[in-house]
């Protein structure tokens, strides 16, 4: 596309339906290709911004009249060149997701990686061909309103749930909530503890035509147990020593609304057979009180417990169990949606910092790798917790030495540490003495070593290796060895490794 002939520049049409046409920002020092691509672009009915120079293009950017909707950058500038610039808008949140395009007419093969690597869409070669240009042009935009649409899926899915997972789990979950929420049905929510049973309870109540009515949440195992019925139905004046004056219950709150009895499970026996009651009959009866009240109430339900076991354990009313799992739903843990974690990660970073006027960090890819390898018995709520431990000791990037030390270990932690209680023996320490010939294990055509033995020399020969050849840096080792610098101390502690080893 030589500047000397630039081709016919038809007038500017502006997209259908109206829309504003999308604005192309060139960032380049030569004269000449701003003009060129100029008029290329405005045939096509672009609207066209220039920048002679990164820094022109960062002020255009910051404070210019009009959105930009993608940028053409030149990678050789004066002063501040392409690629320093690719990096910036990646760094500022007003530009990050800015689609880029980075030309160049000496470009070598390294330039295109780490362009690519820093977030550009394409990549031009000088002389610019034209119809080259007007497709990576078209291309980049049309990927670029792609991610948006989806971000805005996302979000209404987010809006409409509170919940975020892409997983198959929570698809499945999102129609199980879409399916009963509309209905007059009883729900028990099961789950282990951090799952998001409450958000579950919640999600069916806003999708449900009782949403404009109140939901009233009841923490069944934080109530004492001669409370209990008095909490959940209320009282008359003089009912019991301090009842002051009369009281309304959970089930006269949430009337006309829905009723969240966290923890069923934990209620006890007595309780759940007035409970029972007031679901069959749709009437309760205050303590202290000969009159009954009707109440129009749905009784959504959630436990951490097998309460089928529970039934036959007879701690939980058979009747109940049924009257309140006539649609049953299970929240699944984080172990079975790991592929939501970097998301989960990613919201939970941003609430936390928007929350205590942070600016928002970023999460080094290589602390998703470590988080995806816990067991998460606390599920999100332990996710969160971690994220947010980690949001307040990082700096403007968490990293793996931000992480708290893992609670729970790993099953290879796990054997070293039981390796005593076992009665097997702990790893030996460099130069020391092997155990008598005598020994079991060491009887003729037998393996002198157990598996385990075996497997924790070898450890601690990769590790001495790994520190050795980064000149024992620790923070630097746990990256490349994949475990968190907290954990990695513990295996130099267990293996008794000493600075300045040899490997």
């Amino acid at each position: 596309m030589p500047a000397s002939s630039p081709p016919p520049a038809p007038a500017a049409t502006a997209p259908p339906g109206g829309a504003a046409a999308p604005t192309v920002l060139v960032v380049d020092d030569e004269r000449n290709i701003r003009r060129t691509l100029a008029l290329v672009l405005q045939g096509e009915g672009y609207q066209v911004a220039e920048a002679p120079s990164a820094e022109a293009a960062l002020e255009l950017l910051a404070h210019g009249d009009s959105p930009v909707d993608l940028a053409l950058v030149d990678l050789l500038l004066p002063g501040m060149n392409g690629l320093d610039l690719l990096q910036r808008v990646r760094q500022d949140d007003a530009t990050r997701e800015l689609p880029v395009i980075v030309i160049s007419g000496h470009a070598t093969v390294n330039d295109a990686v780490k362009a690519i690597k820093l977030g550009a869409s394409d990549f031009f070669e000088k002389p610019l061909n034209r119809e080259r240009v007007l497709v990576g042009v078209k291309n980049a935009l049309q990927n670029s309103r792609l991610a948006r649409e989806v971000e805005d899926l996302k979000a209404q899915v987010q809006a409409r749930y509170e919940m975020i997972g892409q997983s198959a789990a929570m698809q499945r979950l999102f129609k199980e909530i879409d399916r009963v929420a509309p209905t007059k049905a009883s729900v028990l929510i099961t789950g282990e503890s951090g799952t998001g049973k409450e958000l579950v309870s919640r999600a069916i109540h806003r999708l449900s035509p009782r949403a404009r009515g109140p939901f009233v949440r009841v923490n069944c195992a934080a109530i004492p147990r001669e409370l209990i019925e008095s909490e959940l139905f209320g009282h008359e004046r003089g009912a019991f020593t301090g009842a002051s004056g009369p009281k309304r219950g959970f089930f006269e709150q949430a009337h006309g609304g829905t009723l969240f009895l966290d923890e069923i499970g934990d209620m006890d026996l007595a309780a759940q057979a007035k409970v029972l009651r007031a679901l069959q009959s749709g009437e309760i009866c205050r303590v202290g009180s000969e009159h009954s009240r009707h109440v129009d109430v749905r009784v959504l339900a959630a436990t951490n417990k097998d309460l089928s076991r529970e039934v036959a354990a007879l701690r939980f009313r058979e009747d109940l169990f049924f009257r309140l799992a006539v649609f049953p739903i299970k929240s699944p843990a984080l172990r079975d949606r790991m592929e939501d974690l970097r998301a989960l990660a990613d919201a939970f970073m941003a609430a936390f910092c928007n929350e205590n006027g942070l600016k928002q960090k970023a999460i080094d890819p290589v602390v998703y790798a470590a988080l995806e390898r816990r067991s998460w018995p606390g599920n999100v709520r332990e996710l969160k917790n971690v994220i947010e431990r980690a949001a307040i000791l990082s700096g403007d990037v968490v990293t793996i030495a931000d992480l708290p030390e893992d609670p729970h270990e790993n099953p290879f932690e796990d054997d070293a540490q039981g390796a005593a209680g076992d009665g097997a023996a702990a790893p030996p320490a460099p130069g020391a003495a092997e155990p008598p010939t005598g020994a079991a294990r060491h009887e003729p055509g037998r393996p002198r070593l157990t598996l385990r033995e075996f497997r924790d020399r070898a450890e601690r020969r990769y590790i001495v290796e790994v520190l050795a050849s980064l000149d024992w840096n620790i923070s630097r080792a746990a990256v490349l060895l994949g475990v968190e610098r907290t954990n990695l101390h513990k295996k130099i502690r267990a293996y008794g490794i000493k600075r300045g080893e040899a490997p």
